[in-house]
């Protein structure tokens, strides 16, 4: 207990430094924080339920488009804090669903019917955006200030790191945990595997769907295409398995570095930076599933050892 309250006061003073970047950093740097800040909050919340279960989830991109589309359709009716928590739960509430009928799956068979989904998503808003709306996309009108949108991701981002330190501590991380090594056995000890998958895999999926109708309002024109946009959840993956997804702080670390290098590349090698993503999604994959925060732990065991 000691040690999960040091870890959420120190989430709580990292967010009190990091509040007061609206008012020191240019528009582009502030813009480079926020993307920090989303992939860090997309990042932590896919190891909540994928680094304890070892399930690979590519559904990341399914939730966030949901949640850009909710914001999308309700904006000039609700309030945006009121859109970005209703794009969190419309997330976990499709996460839910789709969880319980497929969280039985695992390996290959549920990485690929969860990339399924964002298309499957995507398919059924272009289809409903064009046969009841007759348009493909959706204009942003009145967006907030970059300030709140700032704010509202930085509050995000603290909510799925206090959640990812609250789960690790609690009864729900020990049964994720027991699923990931054995499931069979968790079962067989009284874990009710089945419904602390689907609960894990829906909380999860709050923060995606959030984010995503938080980021909505800085495109003003949105489209399936860009919102449901497979790179988004490919990138999460490779920041959080970058970084360890066992761990808390490794998908943080990652996210900042990653995203700093990625926009270096994205901008002068547009082209290479893509295939140096696959290259490191398989290496990853293949060698380095602990990420690199694995080699920091055997590196330190080994001294240890010494």
């Amino acid at each position: 207990m000691k040690t999960t309250r040091e870890q959420l006061l120190a989430t709580l003073a990292c967010g009190v430094v990091l509040a007061a970047a609206p008012w020191l950093l240019s528009d582009f740097l502030l813009a480079l924080a926020l993307s920090c800040l989303m992939y860090a909050a997309l990042a932590l919340s896919w190891a909540m339920f994928c680094g304890p279960t070892n399930y690979l989830s590519l559904a990341t991109s399914a939730f966030f488009g949901l949640g850009a589309y909710v914001t999308a359709w309700s904006l000039g009716t609700l309030p945006y804090g009121a859109a970005v928590l209703a794009g969190g739960l419309a997330g976990s509430a499709f996460a839910a669903l789709i969880g319980a009928g497929v969280l039985h799956l695992r390996g290959a068979y549920f990485a690929v019917i969860t990339f399924g989904l964002g298309e499957l998503a995507l398919h059924s808003i272009t289809y409903t955006e064009k046969t009841y709306f007759h348009t493909a996309g959706r204009i942003i009108g009145d967006p907030p200030e970059n300030a709140v949108i700032y704010w509202t991701v930085l509050a995000l981002a603290l909510a799925a790191a206090a959640t990812a330190i609250l789960v690790r501590s609690s009864r729900l991380g020990t049964a994720l945990r027991g699923i990931g090594s054995d499931e069979e056995r968790a079962q067989t000890l009284g874990v009710a595997t089945r419904r602390v998958k689907v609960l894990a895999f829906s909380a999860s999926a709050f923060f995606p769907g959030a984010l995503g109708a938080a980021m909505a309002v800085r495109w003003t024109y949105i489209e399936p295409l860009s919102v449901f946009n497979p790179f988004i959840g490919f990138q999460t993956v490779l920041i959080a398995m970058l970084g360890g997804a066992q761990t808390l702080l490794g998908p943080i670390v990652s996210a900042v570095f990653f995203t700093l290098v990625s926009e270096f590349l994205r901008l002068r090698f547009p082209y290479v930076f893509l295939i140096l993503l696959g290259l490191l999604l398989i290496v990853l994959i293949l060698y380095l599933p602990g990420g690199l925060a694995s080699l920091l732990q055997r590196r330190f065991w080994r001294a240890g050892a010494r």
